[in-house]
């Protein structure tokens, strides 16, 4: 008989929710974090059957018959376990491919466990650096300074990856561990690729290290944060998609929450990993969150096994508001309740607990909204609904998310009250909510089309750039005069690369510079950005190439320093309205706007805007 590879296995088992598949086959009932019913295998009048959804698995403590998914459907229905296995699957649409036990499936599981326990050593070992070496002051510092102890530290293993890496490879090397297997690992690479003879790099430098546990407690990855103003890489990197480590996949702070989500009977999501453990140190134990601001579906179908309702707390600025929107939609198209706390503008859950305390925000927690209602709390106030252009935006906006939910009932309720709120008619609104799901139906009809082949096309947005940058972008990768007269301008153009979208991609592409008479060449050096960043650079390519590509330069570079400076002094401005400013302030603001008038007044006033 073929036998069912394990991965395969593990892949019926992750899709497939223990409470539904038992549900199908004994009715269950809720009682606190776990389910309970009489047991199918043995008479009771006492429920002793007990399903356990943070472990997917079911025991009754009458007959002692346990298992998960797979385990009940052999027993319940007295079948072997590939059959069972098959039978799951079909159910949860997982494709079945057996093959013959061979050699080949061991030295898989022993590379997992090896890449587990890799990551398990270098989160110990950074830890211990963290806590005992002198180079990690300015990171104990860090932690002071966000209210984090030592006992924190060691209760998240929290650690500090020193700038010198060769003790650590070294270390890596002591416990037997081989060069491919570090960087399989997710933990570097080589120095230069191609070439094993030279060495390898560590990912991560000078950075507060947070190790990402699965739910069984293994490190599977990291999340690193800088600790230096002047360090240019991202607020936060995380290890790269490896074997063990699926980012789409993990919830921060979800080994550490379950029992809190049962007894809480909802859970909290946040956004970064400092405000999930100031939110853990606060009591508030119930909470997880995605790595960024990045939730999935898969996330939403993971928390579902552990709560019916989930309460929204991320930050208070725009993006922390888009990134709600994106969450209800995921929670709420699969059934869950959700409810959302609007923090002050600024505020995130780490400095709103500093700030207020934890009374407030257990009061902030008790008296969370549901989801709508706290939307229109915080947009109606700043949305001019008798702009027909306002109205029909916030309106399609609302639709979309309304659309999304799964039961009809409490979508049509949901339109009745917000119909209300917004003072129109509930059929106007109705209609737009239909459209909304008409539209998402036909998306998704369209990406079904394609479900027989090896992959589904997958629509993603483009990384945001400014338009100045991505047509100085083409125009670099066009001419390599263009390229080094970019560069000789870098110090000028230094302020407004960082602060402009898609300024990090111009930098990248001025630093290596690809031959630019050679269409193969750029293609390539193309592959080597991420596919949301070649987008973004493909965007700028649909314009025509001028004549004169030096003046096109000049020109554009003029537009896009007038409007980072124009934003700059518009910035000065909204400050001097503060009424509580004081006059040295003053005076340095006033003086400050003048310098910039001076440098405005110099450009070419044709191309501001």
């Amino acid at each position: 008989m073929g036998r069912i590879p394990e991965e395969t296995i593990q892949q019926v088992l992750a899709a497939a929710d223990i409470v539904d598949i038992i549900n199908s086959y004994v009715p269950l009932k809720r009682m606190g974090s776990v389910y309970k019913a009489n047991c199918p295998f043995h008479n009771e009048k006492t429920p002793s059957f007990n399903v356990n959804t943070s472990w997917q698995n079911f025991k009754c403590f009458g007959c002692q018959e346990s298992g998960n998914a797979i385990g009940f459907i052999m027993k319940y229905e007295n079948i072997p376990f590939v059959d069972a296995v098959r039978k799951l699957a079909q159910r949860v649409g997982v494709p079945i491919t057996e093959e013959q036990s061979s050699p080949e499936e061991d030295r898989k599981r022993r590379k997992i466990s090896r890449y587990k326990e890799i990551n398990n050593i270098a989160a110990r070992y950074y830890h211990k650096v963290l806590l005992k070496s002198p180079d990690a002051q300015h990171a104990r510092d860090y932690m002071k300074s966000r209210g984090f102890t030592k006992e924190t530290a060691e209760k998240w293993l929290i650690g500090y990856a020193p700038r010198n890496s060769n003790e650590f490879l070294a270390l890596v090397k002591e416990k037997g561990f081989n060069g491919r297997e570090f960087i399989n690992a997710g933990l570097g690479g080589m120095s230069k690729e191609n070439n094993p003879g030279a060495g390898l790099y560590n990912k991560f430098y000078d950075q507060l290290m947070f190790p990402i546990l699965n739910h069984y407690g293994d490190v599977v990855g990291f999340s690193a944060r800088i600790l230096r103003k002047d360090d240019k890489r991202g607020k936060y990197i995380n290890t790269n998609e490896t074997p063990i480590f699926k980012k789409s996949d993990i919830l921060f702070g979800l080994d550490k929450a379950t029992k809190a989500m049962g007894k809480a009977k909802c859970a909290i999501l946040c956004e970064g990993q400092s405000d999930i453990i100031a939110m853990h140190e606060a009591g508030f134990e119930n909470t997880v969150g995605g790595l960024g601001t990045a939730f999935t579906e898969q996330h939403a179908a993971k928390l579902k096994r552990y709560t019916d309702k989930v309460v929204l707390c991320y930050d208070g600025d725009s993006a922390g508001h888009k990134a709600t929107d994106k969450a209800f939609a995921h929670l709420a198209k699969l059934g869950l309740a959700v409810n959302r706390i609007n923090l002050p503008d600024g505020d995130d859950p780490d400095t709103f607990l500093k700030t207020h305390g934890v009374e407030k925000f257990q009061k902030l927690v008790e008296n969370s909204k549901d989801f709508f209602e706290a939307k229109l709390d915080k947009e109606l106030p700043t949305t001019n609904l008798s702009s027909p252009n306002d109205r029909a935006a916030f309106l399609q906006g609302l639709g979309e998310l309304v659309s999304v939910i799964s039961d009809d009932l409490i979508r049509d309720a949901t339109i009745q009250t917000l119909s209300i709120r917004l003072r129109l008619g509930a059929d106007e609104f109705r209609k737009v909510v239909a459209s909304s799901k008409k539209k998402a139906e036909f998306q998704s009809k369209r990406q079904n089309r394609y479900k027989d082949a090896e992959e589904q096309p997958v629509f993603i947005e483009p990384s945001p750039m400014d338009s100045s940058i991505a047509y100085l972008c083409h125009l670099a990768l066009a001419s390599r005069e263009v390229a080094d007269s970019l560069c000789e301008q870098l110090e000028a153009l230094h302020e407004a690369l960082d602060q402009t979208a898609g300024g990090n991609l111009l930098r990248t592409i001025l630093s290596r510079r690809p031959e630019s008479d050679s269409p193969a060449a750029r293609n390539a050096f193309l592959t080597t950005f991420s596919e949301v960043d070649q987008l973004a650079l493909e965007k700028g390519f649909s314009q025509d190439l001028p004549d004169d590509l030096q003046k096109a330069c000049s020109e554009t570079m003029t537009l896009l320093l007038a409007t980072h400076f124009q934003r700059k002094e518009a910035s000065l401005r909204a400050q001097l309205g503060d009424p509580d400013l004081p006059r040295e302030e003053i005076m340095v603001l006033l003086q400050e706007i003048k310098d910039l008038q001076e440098f405005l007044s110099n450009l070419n006033s044709r191309f501001i805007r």
